[in-house]
């Protein structure tokens, strides 16, 4: 079992950055892919980012590649999403999720946890 829990939304205005944080519970996290996921009010949950269960790996939804990182401390057992360069179009709750797959991956179906999300909001 896997217990996650974000942090670091807010609301920042246009070309702002903000950095997210997921803590997991559980000695088993350096074990599972992370993924960030959000969701805007009217919309489907959509894939953001993802990272292996090592860091070596990573992956990105087109609309934010160049300017959202993620990134993992093991030792820590938490997973990072760095959001630069944000734009109104990036406001949702923003969730983490873990994955029992060692490769980062984009589906939904492929996370067994999940937060409880952390809300972005970005002004113009």
């Amino acid at each position: 079992q896997v217990q996650l829990v974000e942090s670091g939304g807010g609301l920042v205005q246009a070309g702002g950055s903000l950095r997210l944080s997921c803590a997991a519970s559980g000695r088993t996290f350096s074990s599972y892919a992370m993924g960030w996921f959000r969701q805007a009010p009217g919309k489907e949950r959509e894939f953001v980012a993802a990272i292996s269960w090592s860091g070596g790996s990573t992956y990105y939804a087109d609309s934010v590649k160049g300017r959202f990182t993620i990134s993992r401390d093991n030792a820590k057992n938490t997973v990072y999403l760095q959001m630069d360069s944000l734009k109104p179009e990036d406001t949702a709750v923003y969730y983490c999720a873990a994955s029992p797959l060692a490769r980062p991956n984009q589906s939904r179906e492929e996370y067994d946890y999940w937060g409880q999300g952390t809300q972005v909001t970005v002004s113009s």
